[in-house]
């Protein structure tokens, strides 16, 4: 008998694993996400807008229950923020900020190179990251609904309606 729960087609962005952070250890979006509202953010330890994790972490303990899923992308592209190594950077991430949210590997995000999740952000948003904290709001259908660059604060009203709405 099959799974009721398990969606019978894993498209948008449900069709990628990836490696979580600190073991590499591979994540079926699908069997982990599928249904879920996901803010994929691409994140660094070094830059202006890291206090951005304190935010992130905050949206997630108050919605996660409610069925949203902030994801972590770590990325080294924008001027060396990331240097770091897996345990590393998750440390850092929990101690400094309480980060709680799924990591996950190192990424390539920029339009050349892009690893395939970023890739397929970029292509169905048509945005790209241009620094770090790129947000990308993506519905419990698997869609790209907004994007939020850098500045965008999670901590803003605005920010929350958006995730409210989707919830």
């Amino acid at each position: 008998m099959a799974d009721d729960k398990r969606p019978t087609e894993c498209s948008n962005i449900y069709q990628f694993t990836v490696p979580d952070l600190l073991h590499n250890t591979p994540v079926n979006f699908c069997q982990a996400y599928h249904g879920k509202v996901l803010l994929i953010v691409n994140t660094a330890s070094k830059c202006a807008f890291t206090g951005q994790y304190e935010g992130l972490e905050k949206l997630y303990s108050e919605y996660k229950d409610r069925g949203l899923v902030v994801l972590g992308f770590p990325s080294n592209q924008f001027a060396g923020q990331e240097p770091g190594t897996p345990t590393e950077i998750q440390n850092f991430c929990r101690l400094t900020y309480g980060v709680e949210f799924p990591m996950f590997a190192k990424s390539q995000v920029k339009k050349k190179g892009a690893d395939p999740i970023w890739q397929y952000l970029g292509e169905t948003s048509g945005t790209y990251p241009k620094w770090n904290f790129y947000k990308y709001l993506i519905d419990r259908q698997g869609k790209v609904v907004d994007v939020y660059s850098s500045i965008s604060s999670p901590d803003t009203r605005k920010f929350r309606n958006a995730i409210e709405a989707l919830l």
